[in-house]
């Protein structure tokens, strides 16, 4: 599993850890998210950066009452995501840039800690201009969504 953040000129994570699947069905639950990523990363950065909007998709443990009840308990702002919009997050462009540099290192990792590496280091590696270029299409990604009524759009 894991876990990043994207801002303009910033980025948090990334955040890799093993996915042991304890009887929820995408393996992460709510009480996880908020001790292993929310707790450590996302307040410590909005303290910092008071201005900011999270995002998150609609994943369970995203959508959880005890989730939103840490994020609001915390002063997190959060933007409201449609229910059927992962149109709108920037971060997947950006997990598709990482597949894809991982499918083009010379070694694929085979491991977990391969993997892990392979993701760390790559991360840092994004140029921050192409990151900002992602977050400063959602202007335009609230609006196509908006124009298309919650539909489908390009994004």
């Amino acid at each position: 599993m894991k876990w990043g953040a994207i801002g303009v000129n910033q980025r948090v994570g990334p955040v890799v850890f093993q996915n042991v699947g304890q009887g929820r069905r995408n393996g992460v639950n709510a009480d996880r998210y908020i001790n292993q990523v929310l707790r450590p990363y996302v307040v410590p950065f909005v303290q910092r950066h008071r201005n900011c909007l999270f995002q998150q998709d609609n994943a369970r443990p995203h959508t959880a009452r005890a989730t939103h009840d840490f994020l609001r308990h915390n002063s997190v702002n959060l933007l409201p995501h449609p229910a059927r919009s992962p149109d709108l997050n920037p971060i997947q462009h950006f997990w598709d840039i990482m597949q894809r540099r991982i499918n083009a290192l010379a070694r694929r990792p085979r491991t977990a800690p391969e993997l892990r590496a392979a993701v760390t280091q790559l991360w840092a590696q994004v140029p921050q201009q192409q990151i900002n270029h992602l977050v400063l299409s959602m202007y335009r990604r609230c609006a196509t969504v908006i124009n298309a009524q919650g539909g489908a759009t390009r994004y």
